[in-house]
């Protein structure tokens, strides 16, 4: 299986001047933009840091998901949430011939926390022997900042103002999150059942 995002987080709708107000930065000066490239950076690895151990898409933006066989051939779970839209299901033979499946055949179940593709008949259609399939979808809160809910907005703030504290301090590079902001993520992250046990 292989997700692969196929538009970026637009400039726009990044909140560098709210980062900027969040840390206090000073203002009124010549030089007032010249962190602002630096302060989407980090705010880009605090989004990709907190959709990673949530997944949960914060800002919208269109992904492709391809795999080999569904796990249940009359639904099949998606790897994000919140999926707005399957935009495509490819049925990919073998040899890369690639044909756009009937969208009769399938309907989204959206859900907050595991949204399905599922079938609207007997089965979803068939995947090609030794083929793939791929899904194309719209995933994310919505596209402008203010769509995030408001924890997860300031736990981006918070995590993206500690990267920037830190940038220079290696010691803190240890995967961790400050206490804060898993505080604040702790609701969105989805529990996994693998064999009868909690993930």
């Amino acid at each position: 299986m292989m997700l692969i995002e196929e538009t970026t987080v637009p400039s726009a709708a990044l909140p560098v001047a709210q980062m900027k107000d969040h840390m206090r930065l000073g203002s009124g000066f010549s030089d007032d933009g010249l962190q602002d490239p630096v302060l989407e950076t980090y705010l880009r690895a605090a989004l990709a840091a907190i959709e990673a151990r949530t997944g949960k898409i914060l800002v919208e933006r269109e992904f492709s998901w391809t795999l080999t066989a569904w796990r249940d051939c009359r639904r099949q779970p998606l790897p994000v949430a919140p999926v707005n839209a399957v935009t495509s299901v490819t049925l990919i033979a073998m040899n890369g011939e690639e044909t756009i499946a009937d969208d009769a055949a399938w309907s989204l179940q959206p859900d907050n926390q595991r949204p399905c593709l599922r079938a609207t008949g007997a089965s979803l259609p068939a995947c090609p022997a030794g083929g793939s399939i791929r899904i194309g979808f719209l995933a994310g809160f919505g596209p402008d900042w203010g769509d995030l809910p408001a924890d997860l907005a300031q736990a981006v703030m918070m995590l993206a103002a500690y990267y920037y504290e830190y940038r220079h301090d290696t010691a803190q590079a240890r995967g961790l999150l400050p206490f804060g902001v898993s505080s604040l993520i702790e609701r969105y992250r989805t529990v996994r059942m693998f064999m009868g046990g909690q993930r």
